[in-house]
């Protein structure tokens, strides 16, 4: 009975959150539009919620905002899978190496603090205004967490498992193998969570400052156009898009280390 009550709990706050977040987002919207009749806001300033859905819908229907979708889609992945590939090899290249690790720390920590914005027209005189300029963005801007937490990952395996790998003449292939990459992925898969989210933002401030495809562009030429509640909606469909980058990153965590305590603390919340 006392094991019952807390899985029994565990599913009614599951519940709970099913009913509460639909909850918070009607009254968002119930404020907006209250805002916006009660203070007679023009629609060129803040549309009403219905007129926003009502874009939204139109938006959707059009065979262009597809288009844009996909190159803001490709743009994402390409740049998000060379800073995966980059930062994991880069990352567990200098956890084994602390001396490299000091030695290119400082070069690394100052390519980051470089505003991402004003490498755009640098890009832009290298590369020009094609896809290339948005993919490197995006890949530079996630880079970073990607790199930092495999490099944390590889630095925290357990001492203890490190001397039962060297008692049983394993290599260094092996250990990497079977035991800092299996204990790294928990790590790279929080970096990658950050990175993809950040990858879709380089990629939209790319085609904002650069190009004509992209949902980054749609909202500049929905702008430019006045049309605020198009504008509106092109936002809500780009918050959609990197929602879903975002839940499949959560999906591959619950794929790739179902063994690991927070899928575990997931699965025995359900």
């Amino acid at each position: 009975m006392t094991t019952g009550a807390p899985s029994q709990r565990a599913r009614s706050m599951v519940r709970l959150e099913w009913i509460t977040t639909p909850l918070l987002i009607a009254a968002a919207l119930v404020v907006w539009h209250l805002y916006v009749e009660g203070f007679k806001v023009s629609p060129f300033i803040l549309p009403k919620p219905v007129a926003v859905l009502e874009s939204w819908q139109d938006l959707l229907r059009t065979r262009s905002t597809w288009l844009h979708t996909w190159a803001t889609v490709y743009e994402t992945l390409i740049g998000f899978a060379a800073a995966l590939v980059a930062g994991v090899a880069m990352g567990a290249l200098l956890g084994k190496l602390p001396w490299l690790e000091r030695t290119l720390n400082p070069f690394i920590v100052a390519s980051q603090v470089v505003p991402k914005v004003a490498l755009v027209p640098l890009f832009v005189v290298w590369f020009g205004f094609g896809p290339t300029t948005k993919i490197l963005l995006a890949g530079v801007l996630a880079f970073f967490p990607i790199f930092t937490n495999t490099l944390l990952g590889v630095k925290s395996v357990d001492l203890g498992h490190r001397d039962v790998m060297t008692s049983l003449n394993t290599t260094r292939l092996q250990r990497f193998r079977h035991l800092e990459l299996p204990s790294a992925l928990p790590y790279i898969l929080t970096g990658m969570e950050v990175g993809i989210v950040l990858a879709i933002i380089g990629a939209v401030v790319g085609e904002y400052l650069g190009g004509n495809q992209g949902l980054g562009y749609l909202l500049i030429a929905k702008m430019n156009a006045y049309e605020t509640d198009m504008l509106f909606a092109v936002l809500i469909h780009l918050t959609v898009v990197g929602f879903l980058f975002y839940l499949s990153i959560g999906a591959l965590r619950r794929f790739v280390i179902p063994w690991h305590e927070s899928v575990q603390m997931e699965k025995r919340g359900r």
